[in-house]
């Protein structure tokens, strides 16, 4: 589950760089703040794979995600996320190959276990970002993902 890791790493580090104000700014009427974005992605991931894929309880409240306007730290915010990552890789772990085509009902949909699968994945790196984007564009900063890796480099 490399993406699912991989996204929680670049959130963490954006999050890092954000002073508590900045993680709830909403840059205009029609969009989220980084907080909102992070709850959103623990409500998604929840349903989608923790309930979707894992049989747990739907227990999302989604209109919550976009309504809240601070009241939770950051670090609170990224225990939750990352929580809810480590769940989610646990119950996509033992997932067979007919889990993956079993169709099953989830939000107002109906999506077989690998479309659930790439959804989650795509979700989350959808926002992520979203998450960068507003990192880089509110501090000017280049947040040094890669290192020293020569990203020009091409292997043979």
């Amino acid at each position: 589950m490399y993406f699912l890791d991989w996204n929680l790493a670049r959130i963490v580090r954006c999050v890092e760089e954000l002073s508590e104000a900045q993680l709830w700014e909403r840059p205009n009427n029609n969009s989220l703040s980084v907080g909102n974005q992070i709850l959103h992605l623990e409500g998604n991931i929840r349903q989608w794979a923790l309930h979707g894929l894992g049989g747990m309880p739907d227990v999302r409240r989604r209109e919550d995600e976009f309504a809240a306007s601070g009241g939770i730290s950051a670090t609170e915010l990224l225990a939750r996320l990352t929580e809810v990552i480590e769940d989610a890789k646990l119950a996509v772990s033992d997932l067979r190959e007919e889990d993956l085509r079993r169709e099953r009902d989830i939000q107002a949909f109906r999506h077989d276990g690998t479309f659930i699968l790439l959804h989650v994945i795509e979700h989350l790196s959808y926002h992520t970002g979203q998450i960068i984007f507003f990192t880089k564009a509110v501090l000017n900063i280049d947040l040094n993902f890669y290192g020293d890796v020569d990203l020009t480099q091409k292997g043979d």
